[in-house]
């Protein structure tokens, strides 16, 4: 039961993360004469995450993202069983989102700016699959990074994660999105190429295996760096001891130990 509570809310995130990231996209627009475009897609990305972290975080750790739970995955936060599940709910979310979405944007007779429904491409990039990989790899690399750091056990960021997080999804937003529109998210990804077909569908593999490759990469080169870094607060706690053991004892003069002559 616990199990489907957390799969619902993926459902819920990448379907909200779906709808108004790439939505904001269909609506504002993201070609290069129109740079505010940038910012608000960017922006609509990174405030969802903060939203959901604090929403759906207590309940599923609000991954929404297929290259999220494999970091998780291989850094030993979840089973492959509910990775899994998460990977199906993820998708899951991402198609019913963009399907919202081409209902809204049909019914109301809106001009969608991208074309694509928010499709992910290498037009920013001449078509180049190479360049495009190695765009999602690094800028997923550091995404996924920045999730295990904040997230850590051995680490105390207190109450400020979903922020973090947010913001990093928004900066590797305002560089990727005019190179490949920036997926870093392989459901992200997958429901607008399937609701768009063509073009879209053609390069889809690249935002595929590039968010993939980069999280476990991250993934790994994280567990390595940790394993080898003590917890920050029993690091404090032993040098403070280290300290104190290592500090000139001070002898203490008893008034009664001596008296005075006669």
């Amino acid at each position: 039961m616990e199990s489907i509570k957390k799969y619902v809310a993926e459902v819920i995130g990448t379907f909200v993360l779906v709808l108004l990231g790439c939505g904001t996209a269909m609506l504002v627009g993201c070609d290069s004469a129109n740079g505010c475009g940038y910012i608000l897609t960017a922006l609509a990305f990174g405030l969802v995450i903060v939203g959901m972290a604090y929403c759906i975080g207590n309940i599923s750790g609000c991954h929404i993202n297929p290259a999220v739970s494999l970091g998780v995955l291989i850094s030993g936060g979840m089973t492959f069983t509910d990775f899994i599940g998460y990977v199906v709910s993820q998708c899951v979310g991402a198609i019913a989102g963009t399907g919202v979405l081409k209902l809204i944007f049909d019914l109301g007779g809106v001009e969608d700016q991208t074309g694509g429904y928010g499709a992910n491409g290498l037009a920013g990039v001449n078509g180049s699959s190479g360049a495009g990989l190695i765009v999602e790899i690094i800028l997923t690399f550091i995404f996924v990074m920045t999730i295990l750091g904040v997230t850590s056990k051995k680490a105390n960021h207190g109450s400020f994660g979903g922020l973090i997080i947010g913001l990093t999804l928004t900066l590797v937003h305002i560089f990727g999105i005019g190179l490949t529109g920036t997926s870093v998210n392989p459901a992200r990804s997958l429901g607008p190429a399937l609701v768009a077909g063509g073009d879209a569908l053609s390069s889809l593999w690249v935002f595929i295996i590039g968010p993939f490759i980069g999280a476990a990469l991250a993934a790994v080169a994280y567990k390595a760096l940790e394993s080898s870094n003590k917890p920050v607060k029993a690091a404090v706690a032993e040098k403070a001891a280290s300290e104190k053991s290592a500090a000139p004892v001070k002898k203490t003069s008893n008034s009664n130990s001596k008296k005075k002559k006669k």
